[in-house]
């Protein structure tokens, strides 16, 4: 069951090298998904396919010119099948960084960059608090001067891969502003903790600042920039979330094919019954327009992945809410089959919940699209007179 799309060449070789990276981890896929933590063999798997070179531009050791969206859904896609804690680790090689390497001075990207592409440290991002999700202005993570420097005071919850990370670029309030610091998690009066387990385990803490000492040497980007910097992060990676829920929907959507294929019921195959006919014809056809919709979107990112932004969000809400529904239909049709828990089915099923609330809850995404489509409606058609 292939994709109905055609990848220019440089793509298709990624793709390869992803799943290829995809098949080595997947005989201890149920062990490494299982964990709260970062197993040392996707650690040792990341580093060996310098897969994590894509992150960062050539200026700075990358594999292309400049970090190219596409280039990473792409391999989103190929590796979230494989598993789930595999792509959270190569996500998050960008995501945690992108602040860094956009606004950071050359001294931390010399520090840190050359460390991250080698999987020898592992970065976080650190916005959420306890009492701030989507809300991300109500953050009161604080920084202020004290004497010749400056301190940093509060706390970010249910950070990816804060237990194991060396670093977070930590979104902060400055005065009337937010900035952005770098903040190595070994420095005095930084503590990590595990946060609660999730139906999706990976690695997952919570982040505690009290009086941590802070200088101009740690600042990413001007006073004031951090909202600048965290819009520029989400514009050049929140497509590919998307492009790893295509993954994950395309595994769970074969599984079913695979089992309704082989199994009988009422004197025929289950993909021979209409009702089942119907939910693997729906699941495909999402499936597809899903794919069309995100490599799209991280196509237009390329050049301006800022101007890319609406698009992004429409592919990560409509390839999320895709997933969720085919592997809901592919628990269906495996029947108790993808009941048992370890099954891939089972897995993926987990798996495909948390998307529709990281890196965007649907909910917090809907209004934005909803507001680009009346302004572009408007744009084209001019104002509408209310009746």
């Amino acid at each position: 069951m292939g994709a109905m799309f055609d990848l220019p060449g440089p793509y298709v070789e990624l793709q390869e090298e992803a799943r290829a990276l995809g098949r080595e981890i997947e005989p201890i896929a149920a062990e490494v998904d299982a964990l709260s933590g970062i197993h040392p063999e996707l650690r040792r798997a990341l580093a060996t396919s310098s897969l994590s070179e894509l992150m960062f531009p050539a200026a700075h050791g990358g594999r292309f010119e400049r970090v190219d969206p596409l280039a990473i859904c792409v391999v989103r896609e190929a590796l979230m099948p494989a598993s789930g804690n595999l792509d959270s680790l190569f996500g998050l090689q960008g995501i945690g960084t992108y602040a860094m390497t956009t606004g950071g001075s050359d001294a931390q990207r010399a520090e840190w960059i050359p460390k991250v592409i080698a999987v020898e440290a592992i970065p976080a991002l650190a916005i959420t608090e306890p009492e701030a999700g989507t809300d991300v202005r109500s953050i009161t993570t604080e920084l202020r001067g004290s004497g010749d420097g400056m301190v940093l005071d509060g706390a970010k919850a249910f950070i990816t891969n804060a237990p194991e990370a060396a670093f977070a670029c930590v979104l902060a309030r400055e005065g009337d502003g937010y900035s952005m610091v770098l903040v190595p998690l070994d420095r005095e009066g930084v503590t990590v903790t595990e946060a609660p387990p999730l139906i999706a385990p990976h690695a997952l803490g919570d982040i505690h600042f009290d009086r941590v000492a802070i200088d101009e040497s740690d600042r990413i980007g001007a006073p004031g920039s951090g909202f600048e910097l965290i819009l520029a992060t989400l514009a050049t990676f929140r497509v590919s979330v998307a492009g790893a829920a295509v993954g994950l929907a395309q595994a769970a959507l074969e599984e079913a094919v695979i089992h309704a294929s082989g199994r009988e019921q009422f004197g025929k195959p289950l993909a021979r019954l209409g009702a089942v006919e119907e939910r693997l014809a729906d699941s495909w056809a999402e499936i597809e327009a899903a794919r069309l919709l995100t490599y799209r979107a991280a196509a237009t990112a390329i050049d301006d992945p800022r101007a890319a932004l609406g698009k992004s969000s429409m592919a990560k809400l409509h390839a999320t809410e895709v997933c969720g529904r085919v592997a809901d239909r592919a628990v269906q049709v495996t029947g108790r089959f993808g009941l048992v828990q370890g099954s891939k089915i089972e897995r993926y099923y987990r798996q495909s919940r948390p998307m529709r609330i990281y890196e965007g809850a649907s909910e917090a995404l809907r209004p934005g699209i909803a507001r680009e489509l009346v302004a572009d409606v408007q744009r084209r058609r001019g104002p509408v007179e209310a009746t």
